[in-house]
């Protein structure tokens, strides 16, 4: 099992040093998060907590992850960084699969892409893109994206998106991942039946578990059954290498931590981020190694 550092909520003039810190304590990825706006008033109660407020406040900064996540990877050489989550329903196919096949060619095949179907109505109405049918959409969206990736002229005739043949340049080398976020059954369905791996939200291990089992089930009778599948997991009740361990056995692959929190807990500062990167590296990371 490898371990991800998230990026969420963190000054974006730290998250070049952050990187660099995680690339050299051994961490595998780098997440970051995605919004746009922040409405004062937010119509769309969220749907991860139990009193549908986020978990954060007007404010935090929300930087673009593909510029983010360019500069990082300028300053890095291994580390590899993925979106949880890309909101890619409510973009163009076309500038989304322009951006990732940019950072692709550039980070030399360091990136993955996130996605989920969003749950921000007042988001999508900002950004001109519908909210009914967003699901439907961001299957087709993924197919086209993954068309535009592949090099040389291709065309595209569906339900949502038409194009004659045309190409876009820079390809990437290698097909980039596609990660599919969230806890639904749609989501977990998506996941298991187009997707590279899977993202979960912030579970205890035993609803970890069962979510799995879930979205592995609905693996072994997609399509794609026997294809590598990676889940990408957010616990809150793991803070020691037996809670690891038991989580590597449940078939968790990336481990997503932010291991400053162990170390003093939140901080806006630089230095105990990366003293807390270091100490979870050596008393984790190089462990379980």
């Amino acid at each position: 099992m490898q371990f991800v550092i998230s990026g969420a909520f963190s000054d974006p003039l730290h998250l070049c040093a952050i990187a660099r810190a995680a690339e050299e304590a051994g961490f595998g990825h780098f997440a970051l998060s995605d919004h746009v706006v922040h409405p004062e008033k937010i119509a769309t109660p969220y749907p991860y907590t139990p009193d549908g407020k986020p978990r954060w406040e007007p404010f935090t900064p929300w930087p673009d992850p593909w510029v983010a996540i360019g500069a990082m990877s300028a300053v890095t050489s291994r580390l590899r960084f993925y979106t949880s989550v890309y909101v890619l329903g409510m973009r163009s196919p076309f500038l989304a699969a322009k951006t990732l096949a940019t950072a692709a060619v550039m980070s030399r095949g360091r990136v993955s892409l996130g996605v989920g179907a969003g749950w921000m109505r007042d988001e999508f109405e900002l950004m001109g893109q519908p909210f009914e049918r967003r699901g439907k959409r961001l299957d087709e969206m993924i197919a086209v994206m993954r068309k535009l990736w592949q090099g040389g002229f291709v065309e595209h005739h569906g339900e949502f998106y038409d194009f004659p043949p045309l190409e876009m340049s820079p390809a990437p080398a290698e097909p980039i991942p596609v990660l599919v976020g969230g806890v639904s059954e749609p989501a977990l369905k998506r996941a298991a039946a187009i997707a590279d791996g899977w993202i979960s939200d912030l579970h205890t291990s035993d609803e970890l578990a069962a979510l799995i089992e879930k979205v592995k089930r609905y693996r072994e009778q997609s399509d794609r059954a026997g294809e590598p599948f990676e889940i990408f997991a957010s616990v809150s009740d793991a803070y020691d290498m037996r809670g690891y361990e038991r989580l590597a056995s449940l078939g968790v692959d990336h481990l997503v931590t932010m291991p400053w929190f162990f170390y003093g807990g939140e901080t806006d500062s630089l230095d105990r981020k990366r003293e807390g990167i270091a100490r979870f590296g050596e008393d984790v990371i190089a462990q379980m190694s």
